[in-house]
């Protein structure tokens, strides 16, 4: 796997940042997720889970950051808004091996806004720059921020440009924005996800205002086509859900976004090699379940996907399950075609 950041950028002046890269996604990009996508786009920047400075600084850090060295170029999102505490934080994910800090400021649950983490700081973009300053001058790796196009009354562009004017003053020159507004209150954090209307164009006025910012695009992203689309208007895209419920259109990302001249994998490589991850995994004693419920949307539209997604599903979830299930499942999506 290359190490190299991806900076075979489509333009030379923006910084390193990753064309294409895949949405921190809590309960879901953890470290066997995000090695299953690896095995699917080598190119593209991986996210970890959000992460809190508590469970950083008070937690066991190892659980949190702990990743396997395949799954580089990988950035890692707090979640927080004490700069001192985000600084220490991202000090220890540079140590870690990180390559980029993000700080979530987009994050509508109600468990989350009690500490003050996520889009409820939208409404503070001067603490907010407070926090990048001090987390930038704690590391060198580059410090970054997701955020919405805005918070429950807020009105909406002037506010966003206004706060990622503010934000962008302390040493961050790329914000990942997910095209949609968060209702802090009435919305359940699923609903914040779909029930907004998604305004792409407001992220296309951020970047034309601010040009000189990298400038990435989140939120209903199902496609390659579309991503192309998005991308003659924004510096990157950030791809959410359907990396986890298609996972298998990630393999054409290398060859059409990227430019790689290295084959897509086909999906029964892609099962192959996973297998053999999860039998090393069993072996330190991780249970297979963890890890394929993963991978359950590999063959999204081929005939039999129902077959293997319920094969799994039965069996992976015994404490003994081994990592031939997965194998298995795929000789019965066979066996289940008409001869």
């Amino acid at each position: 796997m290359p190490n190299q950041s991806p900076s075979h950028h489509h333009n030379p002046s923006q910084s390193q940042y990753a064309t294409v890269s895949l949405a921190p996604m809590m309960d879901w990009s953890d470290r066997h997720c995000r090695f299953f996508w690896r095995l699917l786009t080598k190119q593209s920047l991986l996210y970890t889970e959000m992460v809190t400075t508590g469970a950083l600084l008070h937690g066991d850090r190892s659980r949190f950051l702990d990743f396997n060295p395949e799954e580089q170029p990988l950035a890692v999102q707090l979640g927080g808004s004490n700069p001192q505490a985000l600084a220490e934080c991202a000090k220890m994910a540079e140590d870690w091996g990180y390559t980029e800090v993000n700080l979530n400021c987009g994050c509508p649950s109600d468990r989350v806004q009690e500490g003050k983490i996520g889009a409820i700081l939208m409404a503070e973009p001067e603490l907010v720059a407070e926090c990048v300053n001090a987390m930038s001058n704690a590391c060198s790796i580059p410090i970054t921020v997701k955020h919405r196009i805005g918070i429950d009354e807020q009105d909406d562009y002037p506010a966003m440009e206004s706060f990622v004017r503010t934000v962008s003053s302390a040493n961050c020159d790329t914000f990942i924005v997910h095209a949609r507004k968060a209702w802090l209150k009435g919305l359940s954090p699923k609903q914040n996800r779909e029930v907004p209307p998604l305004k792409y164009e407001h992220v296309f006025a951020l970047k034309k205002a601010l040009p000189h910012l990298t400038i990435v695009i989140n939120g209903g992203i199902t496609s390659i086509e579309q991503s192309q689309n998005l991308l003659q208007h924004v510096d990157g895209v950030m791809i959410g859900r359907e990396a986890y419920n298609n996972p298998y259109f990630l393999a054409q990302i290398d060859q059409q976004l990227y430019q790689s001249s290295i084959a897509a994998p086909s999906r029964d490589d892609v099962l192959h090699a996973f297998t053999d991850y999860c039998k090393t995994e069993i072996d330190k004693g991780n249970r297979l379940h963890h890890m394929s419920r993963h991978i359950l949307g590999l063959y999204l539209g081929e005939y039999g996907a129902r077959v293997f997604r319920r094969f799994v599903t039965e069996r992976a979830c015994k404490p003994d399950a081994q990592a031939e299930i997965l194998l298995a499942a795929r000789e019965a999506m066979n066996r289940s075609k008409p001869v």
